[in-house]
Order: C-alpha cells, then sequence, then structure tokens
C-alpha cells in the first residue's frame, strides 16, 4: 500500500465528501418534509390519501434503493421526464427517505396519549389545532432518534447513486484508482473519511437528541 497517495489525491477525495453530504443534507430536507405529510395523510380520515400513501410506502420500502435510482435515472426519459444526474439522485434518496421517514412520524403521533388530543377539543380547539399545537410538537421529539438513524443510513446511501455517474466520495475513488491501480490503499481513505463524517454527525445529532428529549413530557 502507497499511503504517500493521501497527500496526492486527498483534496479531490474532499471535494467529493462535500457533494456526498450536500446529497445527504438536501435529501434529507425533502425526506422530511414528505414522510411528515405522508405520515399525516396515513391517519387521516380520507380513505384516498390514506391509500395513496400506503402504496408510495410499500412500493419504497419494498423495493432497493439501487432500483429506484435507475429506474429515475435511466427509465423516466423513456416518459420525456429526464433529469441531471444529481436531480435524479436527489429525488431518489428523497422519496425513499421519506418513506421511511413517514413510518417514524406515524409511530410518534400515534404515541402521544390520546387523552391530550380528547383535553383540547374539549377546551374548544378543532382538530387541526390540536394536531398543529398539542401533537405534533410532542411526537417530533419522540420521532428524533429515528430521524437521526434514517439520516446516517442516508449518508451511507449516498454512495449508490456513483453508478449514475455522479462524483461523490466512491465515484472519485474509483476514478482515482483507475490511474493509480491502488484499491486498498484509496478504498481505506474513502472509508476512513465516511467513518469521519458520520461520526461527526452522530455526535452533532446525539446532542440535539439529548437537548430535545429533556422537553419530553
Amino acid at each position: 500500500m502507497d499511503f504517500s497517495l493521501i497527500f496526492d489525491y486527498l483534496p479531490p477525495l474532499l471535494n467529493a465528501t462535500l457533494v456526498t453530504i450536500m446529497l445527504a443534507v438536501v435529501s434529507v430536507i425533502f425526506a422530511l418534509i414528505l414522510g411528515f405529510f405522508s405520515a399525516l395523510a396515513r391517519i387521516s380520515k380520507m380513505k384516498i390519501l390514506r391509500a395513496i400513501a400506503s402504496v408510495y410506502i410499500s412500493i419504497f420500502r419494498g423495493t432497493p434503493l439501487l432500483v429506484q435510482i435507475f429506474v429515475i435515472y435511466y427509465g423516466l426519459p423513456q416518459i420525456d421526464i429526464a433529469m441531471n444526474p444529481i436531480s435524479s439522485s436527489i429525488l431518489a434518496l428523497s422519496l425513499n427517505a421519506g418513506s421511511y421517514l413517514s413510518e417514524s412520524f406515524r409511530a410518534a403521533i400515534l404515541a402521544v396519549d390520546k387523552g391530550q388530543m380528547e383535553a383540547a377539543v374539549s377546551m374548544g380547539m378543532t382538530y387541526g389545532q390540536a394536531m398543529r399545537r398539542v401533537i405534533l410538537p410532542q411526537s417530533i421529539r419522540i420521532a428524533i432518534p429515528t430521524l437521526s438513524n434514517t439520516y446516517i443510513i442516508l449518508i451511507k446511501d449516498t454512495s449508490l447513486v456513483s453508478v449514475i455517474t455522479v462524483t461523490e466520495l466512491l465515484q472519485m475513488s474509483t476514478l482515482i484508482i483507475a490511474k493509480t491501480f491502488e484499491p486498498l490503499t484509496i478504498y481505506l481513505i474513502a472509508a476512513a473519511i465516511y467513518w469521519v463524517v458520520i461520526t461527526f454527525f452522530t455526535v452533532v445529532l446525539d446532542r440535539f437528541e439529548k437537548r430535545t428529549s429533556r422537553h419530553v413530557v
């Protein structure tokens, strides 16, 4: 192994790491929005909303993320919906993570004591007001540990979009290996960078979770 390659190729690997982080951050924002509203649809009294949300969750939890990436990037252009690799990646990662977050949000909402909804309604609040002011703030705090885990998994899942030529960390590693023929060294460096990034976000999210858990009833 030639670890002197670290000095030559660390800058492009770090630049690619920024792409990895960008993909994870943007995707988790869209996934949170999608997961939140699909969770509300799942507990809605309207059958059509429950059905749509159930089908979405079933499809994206029941098929591999890699297949979803291929369908979006290679399949959709056949029906005149073409996107560049970055947009395709964000869409696939968001839809996939959103389906898991939806179940996390739904479980957190259902975990709040039903008596609190009844108490809020008895005080004159509408169903929407009770959800917005009483139920949702508590359920979001309850869901934070699961949301943190989903984000960590999402960071690792970004490596899958290398198959559609997005130059994130794994793809950059592969390109460097094609020049240096040093797969063990380069992949170990890439693994170390993933570990550092994930450890950093794990520590940040753990601290955030501890701060918010103080306010959970």
